[in-house]
């Protein structure tokens, strides 16, 4: 299936609308490497509310069960989805919603071939639940913001109950606008969003934490952000074409750009992200006061989500730690420049938090 998938790729990348994905969703080869890929995945050993496991879809032939998920997916109907709620360290529990064994491998087998149409339209610094990126990846752009760019003003934004509020109208919204306009494919997805759940109901919004294609769907609605945010500074035209260089690592070096837009008075600003904790990196304090303000009307007017103003702040990180993703940074004097000015660089620690939790399950595992 990889050159399957590059093609999609590259296709998405030069534009292209999808309107025949189904037909590579529901090949065997697709199924074949979806029953893989579940099957080496430690929460296959989970049941649904039908009490199922990948031990039963074991026992079934390969032919068979292949049949099996290509009649499913012309009428898809959903199972119900077990629900069921996780402690977190403030005392309150996050929801999950846990798809059955069949229902994660058919979402499995859709995941598959959307996964390569939207990676050519993501964001290069949206960091969370996508191939070859990681915690590490969203750390270390952090990382450089503050240290090679000097950008010490930080926007946390904390978005209340993000999973749980996502509109399933405007996500569908954004994949017609991403190039997946294939009609019966998105009836299925918006039959998976509103598959009931067992002892609470039909949910009218939400993107339920559990289900295997949840967080390539969350990517997709918070994309729209990663844009915006690039399109006030990175992604802004210039009158002129500028002359750019190419980094080692095949990124454009697009310092001469960034020059002549310090000139606009524009606010510079840059977004790391992952999932839905993401930063928002400014270098004047006003700047970011303002460009707070414009992200939380942004988030309400267009995606219908609110920000938890008890959690969200803007940090000077040469006074104050930020922290993100269980660290805690902060920007601190090394020496000084060739022209006299102080030198800055990152300090990191594990936040208070994590090492809290770390502490916890030492002990914890330490007891008699």
């Amino acid at each position: 299936m990889q050159s399957t998938f590059d093609k999609l790729y590259v296709d998405s990348k030069d534009g292209k609308c999808f309107r025949n994905l189904m037909s590579i969703i529901t090949s065997e080869e697709n199924i074949r490497l979806a029953y893989r890929n579940i099957k080496t995945n430690k929460g296959s050993k989970t049941a649904g509310v039908d009490g199922k496991t990948i031990e039963d879809l074991k026992r079934w032939n390969d032919q068979s069960l292949i049949e099996n998920i290509q009649k499913s997916f012309e009428w898809y109907t959903p199972n119900k989805v077990r629900r069921v709620e996780i402690p977190k360290d403030n005392g309150k529990t996050r929801p999950l919603g846990i798809p059955t064994i069949k229902d994660r491998l058919i979402q499995q087998c859709i995941m598959q071939v959307l996964e390569p149409v939207c990676e050519a339209k993501f964001h290069e610094r949206s960091n969370g639940f996508r191939p070859n990126r990681s915690v590490e990846n969203a750390i270390a752009q952090a990382m450089t913001m503050i240290q090679q760019r000097n950008l010490f003003y930080v926007i946390d934004i904390d978005i209340k109950g993000f999973f749980d509020n996502v509109s399933h109208g405007k996500l569908l919204k954004q994949m017609w606008t991403l190039g997946i306009q294939e009609k019966k494919l998105l009836c299925i997805i918006s039959t998976m969003l509103k598959a009931e759940i067992a002892e609470i109901g039909f949910p009218d919004k939400g993107t339920p934490q559990g289900g295997i294609i949840s967080p390539l769907l969350s990517n997709i609605v918070l994309n729209e952000l990663d844009w915006w945010i690039a399109s006030q500074w990175e992604e802004m035209p210039t009158h002129y074409e500028y002359k750019c260089s190419i980094h080692e690592n095949g990124t454009p070096n697009k310092s001469p750009i960034y020059t002549a837009l310090r000139k606009t008075g524009l606010k510079e600003c840059y977004i790391v992200r992952y999932a839905d904790d993401f930063k928002v990196f400014c270098r004047k304090r006003d700047d970011a006061v303002k460009l707070f303000e414009a992200i939380r009307q942004w988030l309400k007017q267009r995606l219908g989500l609110d920000v938890n103003l008890e959690k969200s702040k803007i940090v000077n990180l040469k006074r104050h730690y930020s922290e993100f993703l269980g660290f805690k940074l902060k920007a601190k004097t090394k020496g000084k420049k060739s022209d006299g000015k102080a030198k800055y660089v990152v300090t990191s620690h594990i936040s208070d938090k994590a090492s809290r939790k770390i502490l916890n399950y030492l002990f914890m595992s330490t007891e008699p």
